[in-house]
């Protein structure tokens, strides 16, 4: 196969893969406060709330990219490039040392305690898990694949012309008897038999 063949599918497997991987890594522990009563697990989706809009996004990106023109998929590309940076952007900071920011809201529902001083004075201290590095990997990939995607888009061929008719309808006179054949190559060229 050619690069012009292997770039499509490439390069929408990875973006599906990072955006899955992304999504999963939303659900997993990204950092785990110690409070005086034990230790409290925070998500990645109350880490870094819009985490699981993105990498949704990153998902139907994917998904519509098999299916539009060139034009659009320089468009999808350049936005898969900038999500991918978002995520990278939101994410990083919980790789050195998670904010108190990133813990507090699960930190005020276990305790009822609000506010960054309150939250500041019952968490001992936040300690990163290694999901947030491996949602930036995957960003990473997405960002990668998006700049494939502009870099290859001109050569794919656009998706969905194997299902055009190509086939000009058959002219038949009145005298000319249907069998069952015939009605079915009239319904795939688009054509209605029963006019």
């Amino acid at each position: 196969m050619s690069l012009r063949t292997r770039a499509r599918p490439l390069t929408v497997v990875a973006i599906l893969a990072a955006g899955a991987i992304g999504l999963i890594g939303s659900t997993q522990t990204w950092a785990v406060a110690r409070l005086a009563d034990g230790e409290l697990p925070v998500s990645g989706s109350i880490a870094v709330p819009v985490l699981q809009p993105l990498m949704l996004t990153a998902l139907a990106l994917g998904l519509v990219l098999t299916l539009v023109g060139r034009v659009l998929r320089y468009v999808l590309g350049a936005l898969a490039v900038v999500v991918a940076g978002a995520v990278i952007a939101l994410s990083a900071p919980m790789l050195v040392a998670p904010p108190l920011s990133a813990v507090a809201p699960a930190v005020t529902e276990r305790t009822g305690l609000a506010g960054t001083e309150a939250v500041a004075g019952v968490v001992y201290d936040v300690a990163a898990t290694p999901w947030p590095l491996v949602t930036i990997v995957a960003a990473v990939v997405l960002g990668l694949a998006g700049l494939a995607v502009l870099a290859t888009a001109h050569q794919w061929t656009r998706g969905g012309r194997r299902y055009a008719a190509t086939a000009e309808p058959v002219a038949r006179t009145e005298d000319t008897t249907l069998d069952a054949v015939d009605s079915w190559d009239d319904l795939s060229r688009g054509d209605d038999p029963t006019r």
